[in-house]
């Protein structure tokens, strides 16, 4: 079992590997573990996911049901322990976990950027394994050589290093006409980070996910 072996196997399912780490039981791997890999959407995700069942049927939360089910899948392939970032407690740590990956950062707004996929990023799963697999050397944070536009971008300030992501404030906007950009194309702020362009989102992918977010508020 390697890292390419992985990676192969995630991209036949429009996933990719977005970092990993190599922890213990200390950094919430089960016992025994050695290595973690955070899994996301790889740049044909949507087109892809619009073929599976969970799409098309037009059930309630299907990106989670599909994430549960692929994901399921890997592990069991790869003798693996998956964990997925929605669900029931006990939480699995995901945000210090990308933290860990070195591939992902605390951004200018408080919400994570990564390396590849920039504010856009979005963990639907990782992968706990008992081997030391040989991980890809890491790369610098892309903010240290950016304009940072992300600060500007939000006409109502809901996203801030200071006060972090002030979803009362969003949700407010969101439910105007100002907000309606937002809510048919993406977060402005996201969309403005350079980096966001490695995630190839469609507008129909940001619009799905700004519905399922914006609908929890209401």
């Amino acid at each position: 079992m390697n890292y390419t072996t992985i990676e192969n196997a995630a991209a036949q399912h429009g996933i990719a590997i977005y970092g990993g780490f190599h922890g213990d039981k200390s950094d919430g791997l089960p016992s025994g573990h050695q290595t973690l890999l955070m899994l996301g959407p790889s740049t044909n995700f949507w087109t892809y996911f619009k073929t599976t069942p969970e799409y098309l049927k037009g059930q309630p939360d299907p990106i989670d049901r599909w994430s549960t089910r692929i994901l399921n899948k890997l592990a069991r392939d790869h003798s693996a322990t998956p964990f997925l970032p929605f669900g029931s407690a006990p939480y699995a740590p995901f945000f210090s976990w990308a933290l860990k990956t070195k591939r992902a950062w605390s951004s200018p707004v408080g919400m994570l950027v990564h390396d590849i996929t920039g504010l856009m990023v979005s963990y639907r799963g990782a992968l706990s394994l008992c081997g030391r697999l040989d991980l890809p050397a890491t790369p610098k944070k892309p903010c240290s050589l950016c304009a940072r536009p992300c600060l500007s971008a939000c006409p109502v300030n809901a996203l801030s290093a200071e006060h972090g992501y002030n979803t009362d404030v969003c949700h407010a906007h969101l439910s105007t006409p100002a907000g309606k950009t937002c809510v048919s194309e993406g977060c402005l702020a996201r969309r403005a980070c350079p980096v966001s362009t490695g995630a190839n989102r469609t507008v129909e992918q940001s619009a799905h996910h700004m519905s399922y977010f914006h609908r929890s508020s209401v």
